[in-house]
This record gives C-alpha cells, structure tokens and sequence, in this order.
C-alpha cells in the first residue's frame, strides 16, 4: 500500500512556505504522494466546521509545489466537475501534467454543496449524468486533435486544445452512493474515498467499484483505491479510541486494517484535525506537529 501525504491547504498553517516544507520532507522521507482537496466557498452560518473555512485552490496549490520538487506525485481529491466547464478544467490539468512532469492523479467529483453550484450558475440536478458526459468530453480533448461534441450539457463546435498531454493523468471518482461507486468501476482508474467515509466500510465500497469494472469488461485489478486518511495525533489508548487515531503507533497499526480491505493508497491529511486545519490554529504548532507526524508516519 502506497502512503502519501497532505499539503497544507486549509487554515492559519496553509502558508507557502509551509506547503514546501511539507511537500519536500514528504519527498525527502520516500512518500509516494501529497494531496490537496477543493472547497470553493464557505456558506455564511454553515455548521461544516473550521475545516473548510478557509482553503486554497488545489490546482493552484500543486502547480506551485510541482516546482519545488521532483519524484513525488500530486493528487486533488477532489475537484467538482459542475464547478468547471470540461475544456478549461483540461487546459488546467494538462498544463499541470506537463509542468510536473506525468506526476498528477487527477481526483474528480460530483459536489454536494448548493451553494457552490448556485455560484457556478449549474444545478445540482442530474449532476451524475453531467459527470459521465464530462468525462468523455475531458478524455477527448485530452487525446485527440480535432473534438466536435454535441451533448445534453455540453457543445463543442469543432476545435483543438493543444498541448495535449503525452500521458492523460489517472483519473479516480470519488463518492459514497452506489451509483457513485458503480461509475468508477465503469469509467474511472480508481476510485478516492471522502473524509466522512467509515474507515470499516471501505471493503464493500470497493468491492462495488470492482463488480462494476468486471461487469464493463475492464480489470479491476488495474484499479486504484484512495482513502483519506483523517489523522488526529493524540494520547495512546483513549476508550472508544476511531480508527486513524491515537499515537503514531495506533495510527500506523490502523493501515493494515486499509491493505486488508483492498486499498491500494493511503494519505494522512492534518488538515481535517480541527487543531491544525482551523483558521485558529497556531501555525508555529500545527507545524511542529505535522512534521513530526511526517517522520513517524513514513513509508
């Protein structure tokens, strides 16, 4: 199982500076990826937690980080389609790809919060459809030198996009429904895991995203299986102690428990520690703490 890690993003710690600390220690102690995540907009009153109170964009987050480093790959988990037209968010992603070298894992999402899609001006209707056409649109301009498309949500008169990347990146859906899941196994290179979703339960979820995939003739051995890991570090030994959490040994004897139910990746996101990811967070603190979480939890 491959072990990454998370880039600040959110919160008082999410400086520059400290999103190159974060990813080249990741590099320098053998991770194999650091990973970002996507918030648009923080509703007024929303009890969603300081988490996603204050994030910076992840595309933008990776593109700077991708120059400060050199093997480490770079994941989004996830940006929401609806929140983007398929041509700009290909242009985006390709650039990435290229300026990093391949080393991009492209996280794609549907989006559940409304007031997101009310700014982006899509609704949130029949937004699994729009997924599926999307991706077909995005794969095209990705692969091919003339695209025409005529869909039920998006047209394209006949154009190019150039550059294309010499290698698309994977893409891994995200999402808990069955549906969700069953869409990976169709389309998708794997599928990521939610920061909500129940550590225990990932077994069967992935087992759907394999079905589908042998049900649409593809090989599901072939698949990737992302999980969030939310890490809190905390004393060992709390009653009623959640799985990803405790001291670093709890926490590392956790991951077998992943490998056991067939994921394939794992990233600690501190991010998601109400103490560290919080817009009151002492920074100084938060990263004395992740960097010690980054050497005790190295591959």
């Amino acid at each position: 199982m491959r072990i990454g890690f998370a880039v600040p993003v959110s919160g008082s710690w999410a400086t520059p500076a400290n999103m190159v600390r974060v990813a080249r220690r990741a590099e320098e102690l053998g991770y194999h990826e650091v990973w970002t995540f996507q918030r648009l907009l923080y509703p007024q009153g929303h009890a969603m937690g300081p988490v996603y109170r204050s994030v910076h964009d992840p595309v933008v987050t990776l593109a700077y980080v991708a120059g400060v480093t050199s093997r480490i790959r770079l994941g989004v988990a996830v940006l929401n389609m609806p929140f983007f037209s398929p041509a700009l968010l290909a242009k985006q992603l390709a650039s990435l790809q290229a300026v990093s070298g391949g080393r991009l894992d492209a996280g794609l999402g549907l989006g559940w919060q409304p007031e997101e899609f009310t700014a982006s001006g899509v609704p949130m209707e029949r937004r699994g459809r729009r997924a599926e056409e999307f991706l077909q649109v995005l794969r095209r301009l990705w692969t091919e030198e003339t695209v025409q498309h005529e869909g039920e949500f998006y047209r394209l008169p006949p154009v190019h996009q150039d550059p294309r990347p010499a290698a698309p990146p994977p893409i891994l859906l995200g999402g808990g429904a069955e549906a969700a899941l069953r869409r990976a196994g169709r389309l998708a290179d794997g599928w990521v895991s939610a920061s909500r979703e129940d550590p225990a339960g990932l077994g069967e979820k992935i087992s759907i995203v394999k079905e589908a995939a042998r049900a649409a003739g593809r090989d599901p051995g072939s698949l990737r299986f992302v999980t969030r890991a939310v890490t809190l570090v905390r004393p060992s030994g709390a009653p009623g102690r959640k799985p990803l959490s405790g001291s670093f040994e709890e926490i590392r004897g956790d991951l077998a428990a992943l490998a056991a139910q067939g994921v394939t990746d794992v990233f600690h996101d501190l991010n998601f520690d109400p103490e560290i990811g919080s817009p009151d967070a002492d920074p100084g603190e938060s990263m004395r703490r992740a960097e010690a979480a980054l050497e005790a939890l190295a591959p």
